[in-house]
């Protein structure tokens, strides 16, 4: 898109800035009124860097793609914070996307696979994002409690969703603190088709809320930047679409 790039070192000052690694705050839940909200899933268990995993660049990185998509398209999104949902949490249906940090970690209850599937099915849209190697297995075997009938089906670049909004012209996106892995794309489809409605966007070897998190301070050269949140808009542009 003309100027994205000049648009985006423009607004990077004016993102937030300031919130630190440790203990998560966890901001209140904004209540329900039609914007898009940027929805992230919590859950038990820990990293093995001692952290909290579901919570790995919030909530910066959900308020930075949130102005992102406020500004650069037509969706209505909310700029004053963004939500943190159990699975189980039937609050959750009334947003049509979500997201999952470093998913090697997550493990679900009988009671969030059923909920996951009741949302995926309803039409929600799950992306997961910030993992590497054989956590794909993890994520694998969790999504097949919730969905056994359907599997993960690898995607390139000529599927639609990498020309949502950006028409990305390479995936071949580097990871920011692994550079020597390949990044791989993988979608869940209703009837295993990839014709067919995209259920859940899979991220493997790839973390982009890390680009989104990091964008005002200057850690990340801005052309990788750019290009990982227009991976991002196209996720969301993409759910919120088909």
């Amino acid at each position: 898109m003309p100027h994205f790039r000049a648009f985006l070192v423009l607004l990077l000052p004016l993102l937030l800035t300031g919130q630190g690694r440790g203990r998560v705050r966890v901001m209140p839940n904004l209540e329900y009124n039609g914007q898009f909200v940027f929805a992230r899933i919590r859950y038990g268990g820990f990293s093995g860097y001692g952290g909290s995993t579901w919570s790995h660049d919030y909530p910066r990185a959900d308020q930075h793609l949130s102005r992102i998509l406020h500004d650069l398209t037509t969706i209505s999104a909310a700029l004053n914070g963004s939500n943190v949902f159990e699975l189980t949490d039937p609050e959750m249906f009334r947003y049509p996307f979500i997201y999952v940090s470093e998913p090697g970690y997550w493990v679900m209850s009988d009671a969030d696979a059923a909920s996951l599937r009741a949302y995926l099915l309803k039409g929600g849209f799950i992306v997961f994002d910030d993992f590497e190697e054989e956590h794909l297995l993890n994520v694998e075997a969790q999504m097949r409690r919730s969905l056994p009938e359907l599997h993960m089906i690898e995607i390139e670049i000529d599927h639609p969703i990498f020309d949502s909004f950006f028409r990305m012209k390479s995936i071949d996106f580097p990871h920011p603190m692994q550079p020597y892995l390949r990044a791989q794309y993988f979608g869940i489809f209703e009837d295993n088709d990839p014709r067919k409605r995209m259920l859940a966007m899979i991220n493997h070897n790839s973390d982009l809320a890390e680009y989104w998190e990091w964008s005002a301070t200057g850690m990340f050269p801005v052309d990788i930047t750019s290009d990982a949140y227009k991976l991002g808009v196209n996720y969301v542009v993409f759910g919120m679409t088909h």
